[in-house]
């Protein structure tokens, strides 16, 4: 009988696992949708979040030991992060903010758990470090990456929409057609696992 409950205890286990990442892949569909919907709104949250940031890592230099190196290296990440926010919604990919961005979140990383790794911190010590101070902006910025898609052209866009061979509108519905961020990637998957009924005529 112990055996048996053992074996159930890891079907469960596993049906745990399938509902929340099924949870978390809804709740990322959903917030794609809205930052699509309300890029000004989203803009101004991630505003807020970056400054609270830079705010918490002043609190936590005053605060707490940890290395000049670890604070130094999330602060100047969140200063990029603002320079990466003036084109917001639009995010060019080879941009040197972009770049540094994406270096910076890693440097981060192993400075923070290097120094985790050395020195014994309570579990949610840790995790609340790495959720407000290092995950929750870039995670911010990873579901926006798509709010560009559905924004009507402006001069403001930093790849132009004509090109030598189309018009305005031409280049516009084209550039339209190519859509690589997260909502259409979950619009993909949708579309493959759960293809909707074509209606009957009659």
């Amino acid at each position: 009988m112990a055996a048996f409950l053992y074996i159930l205890s890891w079907v469960a286990s596993v049906v745990h696992i399938c509902l929340g990442t099924l949870a978390l892949a809804a709740a990322l569909y959903y917030l794609a949708e809205l930052v699509e919907e309300y890029t000004t709104v989203t803009a101004k949250v991630l505003r807020f979040l970056i400054w609270l940031s830079l705010l918490l890592y002043l609190f936590v230099f005053l605060l707490e030991d940890l290395p000049s190196s670890v604070i130094l290296c999330g602060m100047l990440a969140h200063l990029v992060h603002l320079s990466i926010l003036r084109t917001f919604p639009f995010f060019q990919l080879t941009s040197l903010p972009f770049l540094l961005g994406i270096g910076l979140f890693f440097v981060n990383h192993y400075l923070a758990f290097s120094y985790f790794a050395a020195y014994y911190y309570p579990a949610a010590e840790v995790l609340a470090y790495f959720t407000l101070f290092v995950w929750l902006v870039p995670f911010g910025f990873f579901i926006s990456l798509s709010a560009n898609e559905n924004v009507l052209p402006t001069r403001a866009e930093t790849t132009p929409l004509l090109s030598h061979d189309d018009d305005f509108v031409t280049g516009y519905f084209n550039k339209r057609g190519k859509r690589y961020g997260l909502l259409s990637g979950f619009n993909y998957l949708k579309d493959e696992f759960f293809p909707t009924r074509g209606k009957k005529s009659f």
